[in-house]
């Protein structure tokens, strides 16, 4: 999806990443607008990711109440979406 107009939630990581692709995925099916920062080909989302988690791993998702999650699951993500009231249970 990656909707930039609506994102309220901001995901740092990397194409070739295998936890970022499932966690696009999740998104993508939970219908939840995100804007994907490439921390390889936009300059400063490297930095800007590891200042967010205090850590390198990827991916970093951050929601509108400026929360974050590393390397979330699935389940994860959907907990969190439900608990922003951007997904019904």
């Amino acid at each position: 999806m990656s909707n930039e107009t609506d994102a309220t939630i901001e995901m740092y990581g990397a194409d070739w990443c295998g936890d970022c692709k499932r966690a696009k995925a999740a998104l993508d099916r939970f219908g939840a607008p995100y804007h994907w920062h490439d921390i390889e080909q936009e300059d400063g989302a490297a930095d800007k990711a590891v200042s967010i988690s205090g850590q390198k791993h990827i991916p970093v998702v951050q929601f509108s109440d400026g929360s974050f999650q590393v390397e979330p699951s699935a389940n994860d993500l959907q907990a969190k979406l439900v608990e922003l009231g951007q997904l019904a249970k």
